[in-house]
């Protein structure tokens, strides 16, 4: 019996639901189904420039594993661009990692996985000058510093 997938974590969902060809006028081939962690591998690897061991540790899986997915992706990738067939991203065993905040005095990074309490301090060093991390600069900043779920 095989052993059970780990929850690969996902920074957040796409905006997306897929991609399908512009200007093909052929008959539409079936689409085909990319798992969100391999969206997430395609994104940490080509588009955050993250090493596949930093992709790995960042989704909490190993490194064979990132290297599995990230080339499943890039297969799924090609055969579309190949094809010109649509590709659909769903599905897949993964939990959304967001609602990051950041101490200003020590400089650490953290979550508040309870959504129904307010982050007022930071759990390292009890500072109340805390900020919400922007959306858009999460990634690399976020990996490469130290970071702790309360």
């Amino acid at each position: 019996m095989a052993r059970p997938k780990a929850l690969r974590k996902m920074l957040t969902p796409p905006k997306f639901k897929g991609f399908k060809p512009y200007g093909y006028y052929s008959k539409e081939l079936e689409p085909i189904t990319m798992v969100f962690e391999e969206y997430e591998a395609i994104r940490l690897c080509d588009y955050e420039l993250l090493n596949q061991l930093e992709a790995a540790e960042f989704m909490g899986i190993s490194r064979p594993t990132i290297t599995r997915i990230y080339q499943s992706a890039r297969r799924k990738v090609a055969t579309a661009f190949a094809e010109a067939r649509a590709i659909v991203i769903e599905g897949g065993k993964v939990f959304f990692d967001n609602e990051w905040y950041q101490c200003t005095n020590c400089g650490s990074h953290f979550n508040n996985p309870d959504e129904k309490n307010e982050i007022k301090n930071c759990p390292i060093c009890n500072s109340v000058l805390i900020s919400k991390v922007d959306e858009s600069l999460k990634g690399n900043n976020l990996v490469q510093s130290k970071t702790m779920k309360i």
